[in-house]
């Protein structure tokens, strides 16, 4: 794989610098490397694989050299302004925010799913939600083999997930200080049925993301989906109780033989033994976690499972590297 020159946009945030630590581990093959934040956090220092880059100050002109590829967490007003300038430069984006995901004309992507998706891109990658992407990477083995008829999501979301004012705010709770920079109500101690704003319908914003993105991913409209997601105080990785019901009968055993080849997935599943996935040993990975399971009996093909993985690492950051790495390899 010939190196590459990369750009970091947000490379001063939670998962900017997550961005940077996932390049170094994985050893991308990076020629120059261009970091990228808002006039705030522009002169900064970030030590790369023992080199010091100087963060620059996003503009219109930042993309006026030879980059190939720019990784984006920088929210979504940044990457509906700057991605289309970038993408208009010959640069393919890979963003993190939500600006594109549901754009017709933008692949969705999560590498383990639909790697395919990304040769339709136009210059714009959309990096899913991180409640959605461990979600889909052990549903679609699932849906290969059985078809899924209908998804009910019960989410546990860590606080990194609202960036570094949620995770603040669990930090001095815990210590018994009052902070809500990031919540209308207190987390440590506490778990919130309520993550990003309340729509018409009643769900939040963040549950009809997990709803939309599952179908465009899994490329099944038809797909019943309903979700709750929930903020619970934890720093790191996000916890799911998916419960599943498919259109053909299936067999426990053959259940257990999938999740055990199936890509990107560590199998936790030993109940004797108090086995199963914790976000405790999900921080820091880079895989999903899929344990709990168990025949769902009250219908007559359904299926409960417990999945847990890293929401900075797996549900943001390597992800989106892992689209790099793809793009790297196979249309540069």
């Amino acid at each position: 794989m010939k190196k590459i020159n990369v750009a970091v946009v947000g490379a001063t945030g939670m998962v900017g610098q997550t961005f940077l630590k996932v390049l170094e581990e994985r050893d991308f093959p990076i020629e120059n490397l261009y970091l990228f934040s808002s006039k705030k956090s522009a002169g900064k220092e970030v030590l790369f694989k023992g080199k010091t880059y100087t963060v620059e100050e996003l503009t219109p002109e930042s993309f006026d050299r030879d980059i190939q590829i720019a990784l984006f967490s920088a929210g979504g007003n940044v990457s509906e302004e700057y991605s289309p300038i970038a993408a208009s430069k010959g640069v393919i984006v890979v963003d993190n925010s939500s600006a594109f995901r549901m754009d017709p004309a933008v692949p969705l992507v999560v590498p383990e799913v639909n790697p395919e998706a990304i040769r339709s891109h136009k210059g714009i990658i959309a990096n899913p939600n991180c409640s959605t992407i461990q979600a889909v990477v052990a549903l679609k083995p699932l849906h290969q083999r059985y078809g899924i008829k209908r998804i009910v999501y019960s989410t546990y979301q860590a606080v990194s997930g609202s960036g570094v004012k949620g995770y603040k705010d669990l930090e001095e709770g815990l210590k018994g200080k009052a902070s809500n920079l990031a919540y209308p109500h207190p987390i440590a101690h506490n778990v919130l049925p309520h993550i990003d704003v309340f729509l018409e319908n009643g769900y939040t914003k963040e549950e009809m993301k997990m709803i939309h993105e599952t179908k465009k991913i899994l490329g099944d409209d038809t797909l019943k989906i309903t979700a709750t997601a929930v903020r619970v105080p934890v720093f790191y990785s996000h916890s799911e109780s998916i419960n599943v019901e498919f259109k053909k009968p299936f067999d426990m055993a053959d259940i257990f033989e999938l999740y055990g080849e199936a890509e990107g997935i560590v199998l936790v599943d030993d109940v004797k033994n108090n086995r199963y996935p914790m976000p405790v040993d999900a921080a820091g990975t880079d895989a999903v976690y899929v344990g709990r399971l168990r025949r769902d009996h009250s219908v007559d093909s359904g299926l409960n499972l417990w999945v847990v993985a890293d929401n900075i690492r797996k549900g943001a950051a390597t992800n989106a590297v892992q689209i790099a790495e793809y793009i790297a390899g196979n249309l540069l």
